[in-house]
């Protein structure tokens, strides 16, 4: 393991792997009004993951909020993310929430 991680840093490769973070993809921030148990946490989190641009995604139930990461080169518009989520019963709130970008 030791002679992997010298090889690694002979060739340059550690600077490669220490900025890959910096390559992520966006992150969007939203508001969901009518969010109001767990359940409804899962739900919203479920509906997301399934969709292919969505890398991650936290919901926050005391906080009435969403947090999406999307795979680089990806994203989702509001008018999808507030499709999905009134689909599921709920209310986008963009002004609660502001887009990151890397």
């Amino acid at each position: 393991m030791i002679k992997t991680m010298i090889k690694a840093a002979t060739f340059g490769l550690v600077g490669v792997l220490i900025s890959l973070p910096a390559m992520a993809g966006q992150e969007m921030k939203v508001g969901v009004k009518g969010m109001v148990c767990s359940f409804c946490a899962q739900g919203i989190e479920k509906k997301f993951r399934s969709q292919d641009e969505v890398a991650d995604i936290q919901v926050s139930l005391e906080k009435k909020f969403v947090m999406l990461k999307f795979k680089d080169g990806k994203t989702l518009s509001e008018a999808k993310i507030t499709q999905l989520l009134k689909d599921a019963g709920y209310e986008a709130n963009f002004s609660a929430g502001e887009s990151a970008k890397p």
